[in-house]
C-alpha cells in the first residue's frame, strides 16, 4: 500500500488532525487496515477501494478499531484524491451510509473540501448516563450551560454533546481514559463533543477519543456534522446557517471547520475544511 498522511481542517501541518490515507487499499484486508493504522499512529487512517462505476468504497480505522465514519479522514482522502485527479465531486460508500464530498480550489491555490453527512438525528442521554460521563470527566451540572441540552447526536456517528457553561471549564480538561473508554465502548459514543457556545454560530470543541487510543482528537468533523444537526434539531440556530467550530486549541493543534446547516429538516449536514500533505 501506498500510505499518504495528511493534516484535515488546517492549512499548517502543525495544527489540524492528521490522518493517514491509502487511494487504493484493494484487496487489503481488515486485519491488515487495523494494523496499519495502528502503525501509522494518527487518530483515523481511510482506506478507500475505486469502483467501476467511479465511487469509492472507504473505511476508516483508529489505531485500536474500525469505525463507520470518520469527518477529517474524509477530507483529507478527498484532498488527496484532488491533488492526484483534479476537483470535483466524489460519492463515498462508508459504513454509515452514503456521503459526498466535492473539492474545490480557492484562488490562493489552497483545496478545500466539503463532506455531506448521513441525515443526522439527535436522541435523549439518559439521566444515569449523564451523571456517569459528568463523573468520569470530573465536571458537575453546574458546568453545564442549560441553554444547550445534553443529547446524543448522529452524523455518521454517535457522540454524546456536553456545553461548557464557560470557555475555562471547557479549557479543563483532566479524565482518566479507561473508566471513559468503558463507558463509551458500552453505549457506542465514538468521541465525547465538549462544546463552549462563543457567539450564536461560533463554537469551541473538545473530543477525547478514547476508544480510538487517544487522549484528544484536535478536529472531529463527524462530531461536527452531528452538532450540526444537534442545532438545527433543537432550533438553537436559526438555519439555514453557517457554523464556524474551533478545535485543538487547548492541545496544540489549531483547527477550524465550518459546518452548513441547510433548513430542511432531515437533510445532511455539510463539513468544510482543507487539508495539507505533512
Amino acid at each position: 500500500m501506498e500510505i499518504s498522511r495528511y493534516v484535515a481542517f488546517s492549512s499548517d501541518p502543525a495544527g489540524g488532525n492528521p490522518a493517514g490515507v491509502v487511494l487504493d487499499a484493494t484487496g487489503v484486508d481488515p486485519k491488515e487496515m487495523l494494523a496499519t493504522a495502528a502503525e501509522v499512529g494518527y487518530s483515523e487512517s481511510a482506506f478507500v477501494v475505486p469502483a467501476d462505476d467511479g465511487t469509492l468504497d472507504i473505511r476508516y480505522f483508529s489505531p485500536l478499531a474500525e469505525v463507520p465514519f470518520c469527518g477529517h479522514a474524509t477530507i483529507a482522502t478527498a484532498v488527496a484524491h484532488a491533488e492526484r485527479h483534479g476537483t470535483g465531486r466524489l460519492l463515498l460508500r462508508t459504513k454509515a451510509g452514503p456521503v459526498t464530498v466535492t473539492t474545490d480550489r480557492t484562488a490562493d491555490g489552497t483545496l478545500t473540501a466539503t463532506l455531506v453527512s448521513v441525515a443526522p438525528h439527535t436522541e435523549p442521554l439518559a439521566d444515569a448516563d449523564l451523571a456517569e460521563l459528568l463523573a468520569v470527566l470530573g465536571w458537575s451540572a453546574a458546568d453545564l450551560d442549560p441553554a444547550l441540552p445534553p443529547r446524543v447526536a448522529f452524523g455518521g456517528a454517535r457522540h454524546p454533546i456536553l456545553a461548557a457553561a464557560t470557555r475555562e471549564r471547557l479549557a479543563d480538561l483532566d479524565y482518566a481514559m479507561e473508566p471513559l473508554a468503558a463507558l463509551m465502548a458500552r453505549e457506542d459514543w465514538t468521541t465525547v463533543d465538549l462544546v463552549w457556545r462563543e457567539s450564536p454560530t461560533v463554537f469551541h470543541a473538545r473530543n477525547p477519543f478514547p476508544p480510538g487510543g487517544v487522549v484528544e482528537d484536535p478536529a472531529t468533523g463527524a462530531a461536527a456534522a452531528a452538532f450540526g444537526g444537534y442545532l438545527r434539531e433543537l432550533e438553537l440556530v436559526a438555519a439555514p446557517a453557517t457554523v464556524t467550530v474551533h478545535q485543538g486549541v487547548d492541545m496544540g493543534r489549531p483547527s477550524i471547520i465550518t459546518v452548513t446547516v441547510p433548513a430542511e429538516p432531515g437533510t445532511g449536514i455539510g463539513v468544510t475544511g482543507t487539508a495539507v500533505r505533512i
